[in-house]
C-alpha cells in the first residue's frame, strides 16, 4: 500500500479564516482532539463497509475451553468495565455545560478503562491473561491486522519514523481541517493524522527509552557515543517496537492526557464539550458491545446471559441488557454464529 507521510498529505479544502484571539488559538488543540474522536464515531456511524460482527469469520471461528474458574474472572472484568461505563454515562447524563467541561479530568481515563476491561476479557477467551497494558495493546493491534475486528474500526499505521503507512483507510492520504467532519473523507483524513501523531509520539517516547539504556542505545561506530540524532536507518531499527499503531493507541491517548497538565487546556478551551461526552460513550458502547459479543461467543449464549442476570443492582435493567438484546443477541438467534445457545 502507498505510504503516507505528513509532508505529502493532500490538502482537502481552504481553511476557513477565523478571528486569530487568544481565545481561539488556545482552543485549537482541545478542537482537533474533539476532531478526532468525532471522526472515529462517524466513520463507524457511516462506514460503508461491515461495523458488525455478523459476517467476520475471526468471531465465528472463536471458542474457548474455559473452568469455573476462568467464567469467574471473565465475569469480573466485565463487571469492572461495567461499572466504569455506568460512572460515564452517570456524568453524561448530567448535561451541564460546565460540569462536562470539569468532568474531563475523569471522562476521559472512564472511557479509556472501560473499553480496556472489555478488551481484557477478550483476550481472556484467547488465553491472554495479563494486566499489562501495552501488552495487551500490542496483542490488540494483532488482533485488528488478523481482522478480528469489523472494517470500520479495523484501520491501523505500520512503518517506521517519518514512513508510515495507513491501511484500511483508503482517503488518510487528505490533509484534515479544523472542522467537525461532515462527510467520510474528512472523517478518514482526521483519523489518518491521529494515527500518524499518535505513531509518531510512541515512536519518540520509544527512542527514548532506547536511548537511556547503555545496554540498548545506538551509538556513533567512530566516537561510541550515544547518538542524540537518528537517521532514517536508525528509525528502521526500532520500527519493530512499535508494532501495529490502531484504535487502541488513539483511545489509550485519553488515558495519557488525564495525567498531564495538558488537561487544563481542554478545561478552559472553548468547544462542544456535550458533543465530546456524546462521541466518547457511543465509541465506548460500540467497542464494549463488540467485546461482550466475542464472551459470549465464548462461553456460550446461556451462561452469557446467566453472567448479565446476576449484575449488582445498579447494573440491573441497564445498558448491559440493552446491549445484550439488540448487539448480542442476534449474532446467535440468527444462526449467524456457529457456537449457538447450549
Amino acid at each position: 500500500m502507498k505510504k503516507v507521510i505528513d509532508e505529502n498529505v493532500i490538502p482537502l479544502f481552504q481553511e476557513e479564516q477565523k478571528p486569530q484571539d487568544s481565545a481561539w488559538r488556545r482552543s485549537i488543540p482541545a478542537q482537533v482532539f474533539l476532531n478526532y474522536f468525532f471522526a472515529i464515531n462517524y466513520h463507524i456511524s457511516h462506514s460503508s463497509e461491515e461495523s458488525g460482527l455478523r459476517n467476520n469469520a475471526f468471531f465465528r471461528q472463536h471458542s474457548a475451553d474455559l473452568t469455573e474458574q476462568d467464567l469467574a474472572a471473565i465475569a469480573r472484568i466485565l463487571h469492572n468495565s461495567w461499572s466504569t461505563e455506568y460512572a460515564l454515562r452517570a456524568t453524561a447524563e448530567l448535561g451541564d455545560e460546565t460540569y462536562l467541561r470539569n468532568a474531563l479530568h475523569w471522562t476521559f481515563p472512564q472511557a479509556y478503562y472501560s473499553i480496556f476491561a472489555g478488551l481484557q476479557a477478550f483476550l481472556y477467551t484467547l488465553g491472554t491473561k495479563t494486566n499489562n497494558e501495552s501488552a495487551i495493546r500490542r496483542e490488540a493491534g494483532r488482533l485488528v491486522v488478523k481482522n478480528a475486528y469489523p472494517r470500520a474500526i479495523g484501520y491501523y499505521a505500520a512503518g517506521p519514523y517519518n514512513d508510515y503507512s495507513i491501511h484500511r483507510l483508503p482517503l488518510a492520504g487528505y490533509k484534515a481541517g479544523l472542522q467537525i467532519a461532515g462527510k467520510e473523507i474528512e472523517a478518514q483524513a482526521q483519523i489518518g493524522q491521529f494515527l500518524r501523531t499518535t505513531r509518531k509520539l510512541t515512536a519518540n517516547s520509544i527512542r527514548q527509552q532506547v536511548q537511556k539504556n547503555p545496554a540498548t542505545a545506538i551509538k556513533s561506530s567512530k566516537t561510541g557515543k550515544v547518538l542524540d540524532k537518528w537517521s532514517p536507518q536508525h528509525w528502521q531499527q526500532i520500527t519493530w517496537r512499535l508494532g501495529y499503531t490502531t484504535l487502541f493507541d488513539l483511545l489509550s491517548r485519553l488515558r495519557i492526557s488525564s495525567t498531564q497538565k495538558e488537561i487544563e487546556r481542554f478545561v478552559e478551551a472553548e468547544i462542544d464539550f456535550k458533543l465530546f461526552h456524546e462521541c466518547l460513550l457511543s465509541i465506548v458502547s460500540y467497542m464494549n458491545g463488540l467485546h461482550e459479543s466475542y464472551v459470549a461467543q465464548a462461553i456460550g449464549l446461556e451462561k452469557y446471559r446467566k453472567v448479565v442476570a446476576e449484575l449488582p443492582e445498579h447494573l440491573s435493567n441497564s445498558f448491559v441488557e440493552n446491549r445484550l438484546r439488540a448487539q448480542v443477541e442476534p449474532l446467535f438467534l440468527d444462526g449467524s454464529s456457529l457456537q449457538m445457545a447450549a
